[in-house]
């Protein structure tokens, strides 16, 4: 055992039903029905090629897609062919989740096969919007519909969703009150990781924090500025928006109307009370960019016109924050400075990027958007970690214990049929 959570290595497989959840959520083009990434993909392959190679009959479950981007929930179809490819083997792929058509293949499966069931976000029980309202505990999750038609199928539960470790859904926390549970490599991997780095960082210690899921983000910088891990933080993205916001700073209308369009303004507040207590710690922009009519204009802080929404940080800023990241020891970031996916409003992020990808601190890089943004930028060899999580590595950086891990202990304790 690792963190009082089973491994692969305490458990014989062969001839088991393992119900494996893993996280393989990635940007879909549906205009050609493909992936546009397959980093996370990967990651989980070897953990899917040992179950498969030792004989248990694998049961892969994951989501696609969350309730602030539903235009990217999409069948889990591409992904099982993307699979077979890595794996050099078929990956069955069924349209159902836990449906009689699923239950009939997961009884059919034969030793060493591997099955794909669809995305379980297209069942309510599964989405961020019911685990935000109804707030089930663990107990009440084993009574959910896709836990009880699904539980009595499986000899062993396998989480290897480190990117998804921060939810508390069913299908990440719910089988473990039932089913003998164990954590797979990349959860494994990730788990060992992040624990030596956050027990002593080597300093200056960087945080560049970015990108629109604003909650986790706050909740992070909270947590590693009143607890003394960061040395300093960037900011970019509707994170830095906010900060400079809650500072005074007019930034343009757009960028504001965004905020509340989004019901951010609750954290202005927050962001207030974070420059009060720790203003020398926080690193904002100087200078922002917008683009009209397809191209990039800046300006800096107090002289942005106000009919603009700022979408990436300024050449200034993203010039200072590369001296930070120069100048450190370890940086964290999750998030890219802007809205990189267009040529004219990336230019902030390739920079912070570019100084990712030659500064001599150890870094680590988290959450999809990162990782894609490592990947269009050709820094994947360069970055000394890459976490497949985002909201997991901010929680997990917050000295919170996970949902996930929670579970998995608990499931630990259960005895291997």
């Amino acid at each position: 055992m690792e963190f009082g959570i089973r491994t692969m290595d305490d458990v014989d497989v062969a001839g088991k039903t393992v119900l494996c959840r893993i996280d393989i959520n990635q940007p879909v083009d549906r205009k050609t029905g493909t992936l546009r990434s397959t980093t996370r993909i990967e990651a989980c392959v070897p953990t899917i090629r040992e179950l498969s190679d030792k004989g248990a009959k694998v049961v892969l479950m994951a989501h696609q897609g969350s309730d602030i981007e539903y235009q990217n929930y999409y069948t889990l179809e591409p992904h099982s062919r993307v699979l077979a490819e890595l794996l050099g083997r078929e990956v069955m792929f069924i349209p159902d989740v836990c449906g009689p058509a699923a239950i009939e293949k997961i009884k059919s499966l034969k030793n060493g096969e591997i099955l794909l069931l669809d995305n379980v976000r297209f069942m309510a029980e599964e989405q961020t919007l019911f685990e935000k309202k109804l707030r089930l505990t663990h107990e009440q999750m084993a009574e959910t519909l896709v836990v009880r038609k699904l539980a009595p199928l499986a000899d062993l539960y396998l989480c290897d969703a480190f990117a998804a470790a921060h939810r508390d859904q069913p299908t990440l926390c719910g089988f473990e009150e039932i089913v003998p549970s164990m954590m797979g490599r990349l959860f494994e991997k990730e788990y060992v990781v992040l624990s030596s780095l956050m027990e002593s960082p080597e300093r200056p210690c960087t945080f560049v924090l970015g990108g629109a899921k604003i909650a986790d983000a706050f909740l992070m910088m909270e947590s590693v500025l009143s607890g003394g891990a960061a040395d300093h933080i960037l900011a970019g993205g509707v994170v830095a928006n906010i900060l400079l916001i809650a500072k005074g700073e007019k930034i343009g209308r757009g960028s504001y109307d965004f905020i509340v369009k989004s019901n951010y303004e609750e954290f202005f507040e927050k962001a207030k009370g974070l420059l009060e207590r720790y203003a020398d710690r926080i690193v904002l922009p100087t200078d922002l960019a917008w683009v009209e009519n397809g191209v990039r204009h800046e300006a800096r802080i107090g002289e942005i016109p106000d009919n603009i929404g700022a979408i990436d940080i300024g050449t200034e800023t993203a010039e200072t924050y590369q001296k930070y990241i120069r100048g450190s020891k370890t940086v964290f970031v999750n998030g890219p400075m802007g809205i990189f996916e267009e040529e004219p409003s990336e230019k902030g992020t390739k920079m912070v990027w570019d100084a990712l990808g030659d500064t001599e601190a150890y870094t680590v890089v988290g959450g999809g958007d990162s990782i894609t943004a490592t990947t269009k930028y050709g820094k994947t060899e360069k970055i000394s970690y890459i976490c497949t999580g985002g909201g997991s590595l901010i929680r997990f950086l917050t000295g919170e214990e996970l949902p996930v891990v929670h579970a998995l202990r608990k499931g630990s304790k259960l005895p291997v049929r």
